[in-house]
């Protein structure tokens, strides 16, 4: 009898992959420091309906595979019914292969539903079926998933207007094994070009509790909010910016440019450059003095498709890969930072690959005594989620860099079931550094080798975020 496609040497081709896999890496928890989860979800236990509810709502990497193959927007974010999108889906997930859906439906499929049956047109009925009766389990409301999937930290994505309610429900109830924390995402701050930028500001004074009529007061306001956070646990920040800006400006000149803003008045794009240089600085060193860990993800061109935008808003599938001057500006950043020794700890991620080499020259320019691997070249992102995507990252990062610091992967999705992404990246890992040792390019030290996975699959990130992940032998962080 075959093996099922999803079985226990997947993804490992060699003998030496398979043991540090089986030997090292299988058993570790997860530390997902990035994802766009639902604190509201994780508060109340949600439970699902249907495997659609989870699966499919929401996910846009889904969602494009389903429109490449003509399928009708009505079966995507339209208003068919839970059922008809997943037949919609099933239809679709026999022409992903070359794409990590296809590996990832089944993983899923594998590792919460144990079922080996390949997901198509004609099995659809049957694993709707299965899967939705098991979703009335106990271990797979979100906290079964969560239990199940053995994740110790899940680090959220949150605005600084966000009153983190559902955070403190978690953080109360003495029955909630993982540790569910914010990260500070002010990205609506800084983009005073967008139409509801005056009245974002107007809700974060509300959340601040005065009035933002200046840019100090904007200021004293991220601070504030910032602090706030740091109280309900947060040790990280993000930025999704299209480009790292690097222009020299005053805080005076920052000042008349966020006053011209919030008046509606015109900005040029020199302006806009200036206003987030200093404002991203103002936020760098204050993360510095908080001792937070600062994302940057860049490179991402979004809402390319007016009509699309139009219609259902941003995330919906319709975002690109940029190109764009990335050394220049980005070691400039840090520099500027590190002169007064305010460069916080900071994890560099780009849409596009071609800049791996890049940011690992530039962090190792900054990297300094007492903190290992205290700038990163984060893991493969979006469209680099995937094999050749990782194993591109890692190898830029070794050549150039320290492999052996890399604080590993993360999720950055909506979906409950997407946990077995991280043992996605393991297989792959343990492969990537097998074949190696096949090559004879390493030698098939244990000792070395499976040291290095269980870092890069947990322990580095347990220590660079500094983040207790109830785990005795790390109380001491």
């Amino acid at each position: 009898m075959a093996k099922p496609f999803i079985n226990e040497d997947f993804m490992l081709t060699n003998e030496v992959a398979k043991k540090l896999y089986k030997e090292y890496a299988e058993q570790q928890p997860i530390f997902d420091f990035h994802c766009h989860l639902s604190p509201k979800e994780i508060a109340e236990n949600k439970r699902y309906d249907n495997i659609s509810e989870v699966w499919l709502h929401g996910d846009h990497y889904k969602w494009r595979m389903m429109r490449t193959l003509g399928i009708d927007e009505e079966y995507i974010t339209g208003e068919a019914d839970d059922k008809s999108k997943f037949e919609a889906w099933a239809k679709t997930v026999p022409h992903t292969v070359g794409n990590p859906l296809y590996h990832w439906t089944h993983l899923e499929l594998k590792r919460y539903f144990g079922i080996d049956t390949l997901l198509n047109e004609n099995t659809s009925e049957e694993i709707w079926k299965e899967v939705n009766s098991q979703l009335q389990k106990e271990e797979l409301s979100v906290r079964g998933i969560l239990k199940q999937s053995n994740v110790k930290v899940i680090c959220t994505t949150d605005d600084p207007a966000d009153d983190l309610r559902y955070h403190k429900m978690i953080k109360e109830d003495k029955e909630m094994e993982t540790k569910v924390l914010p990260a500070f995402r002010p990205d609506k701050a800084l983009e005073l070009t967008r139409a509801e930028f005056t009245d974002y500001i107007r809700r974060l004074g509300t959340a601040s509790g005065f009035k933002i009529d200046s840019y100090d007061q904007l200021l004293e306001a991220l601070n504030q909010r910032a602090v706030y956070f740091h109280e309900q646990g947060c040790r990280i920040s993000d930025h999704g910016i299209e480009v790292i800006p690097f222009e020299e400006c005053t805080k005076e000149e920052a000042s008349e440019i966020f006053e011209k803003a919030i008046r509606n008045g015109s900005i040029t794009p020199e302006e806009e450059r200036k206003y987030k240089t200093f404002t991203l600085l103002y936020l760098g060193r204050l993360y510095a003095s908080l001792n937070w860990v600062m994302q940057i993800h860049v490179g991402a061109l979004r809402n390319n498709n007016e009509r699309m935008f139009e219609r259902l808003g941003p995330d919906t599938g319709f975002d690109s890969i940029h190109e764009f001057e990335l050394a220049k500006p980005l070691n400039r950043f840090m520099n500027a930072l590190d002169k007064n020794d305010e460069l916080p700890k900071m994890i560099i991620y780009s849409l596009n690959p071609v800049h791996n080499k890049i940011i690992a020259s530039a962090i190792g320019n900054f990297q300094s005594a007492g903190v290992k691997g205290k700038l990163q070249l984060g893991s493969g992102w979006w469209y680099n989620d995937q094999k050749d995507g990782m194993i591109r990252q890692m190898t830029d990062l070794g050549n150039i860099g320290m492999l052996s610091s890399f604080v590993g992967m993360l999720t950055d999705s909506r979906s409950f079931l997407s946990f077995t992404r991280h043992e996605y990246f393991r297989r792959i890992l343990c492969n990537m550094l097998g074949s190696w040792v096949e090559q004879g390019e390493l030698p098939e030290d244990y000792d070395l080798l499976g040291s290095i996975v269980e870092d890069v699959s947990f322990y580095n990130a347990a220590h660079y975020f500094g983040i207790d992940a109830r785990e005795e032998h790390l109380t001491e962080l």
